[in-house]
């Protein structure tokens, strides 16, 4: 399942048709998702103990993982979901503008991008007293 808690998904079928939220939990082996307000049900809770009371609660139920699509934060489509290698990772794109979907990862790939655009070479080290030395020789006149 390529949907993660936090992702911004969009919903595609059912009576929430164009509802967007955050997912707030997952479930693989069900291959279901709760997305924020969506597929909200009423339960009734019964008393447990004299002092409390029965109430009813609304609270979101799991949709199939299929009836979602997840929202681009840089492009703000929905789309599906691509795969790359950043750093060694395998990561989730965006099939539309090929942003980095995993935000862990996003900051890395920008970071590695202009890398890759330039390669200049890495400035030699020197040590302060060799500098020092290299000044004084530098300054002082050759006769």
């Amino acid at each position: 399942m390529e949907i993660k808690v936090n992702d911004n998904v969009l919903v595609l079928t059912g009576k929430y048709k164009g509802k967007q939220g955050k997912v707030l939990a997952t479930f693989p082996k069900n291959n279901t998702v709760v997305v924020e307000g969506v597929a909200i049900v009423h339960k009734h809770e019964k008393a447990r103990k004299a002092n409390e009371n029965s109430k009813i609660v609304t609270e979101e139920a799991p949709i199939d993982v299929s009836n979602v699509e997840i929202v681009c934060d840089k492009c703000g489509k929905a789309t599906r979901i691509g795969h790359t290698v950043v750093d060694g990772k395998n990561v989730r794109v965006c099939k539309k503008c090929g942003a980095v979907l995993d935000k862990a990862y996003a900051k890395k790939a920008k970071k590695a991008a202009p890398v890759e655009e330039k390669e200049e070479a890495p400035k030699k080290r020197t040590r302060k007293r060799s500098q020092k030395t290299e000044e004084a020789n530098k300054e002082a006149p050759v006769e």
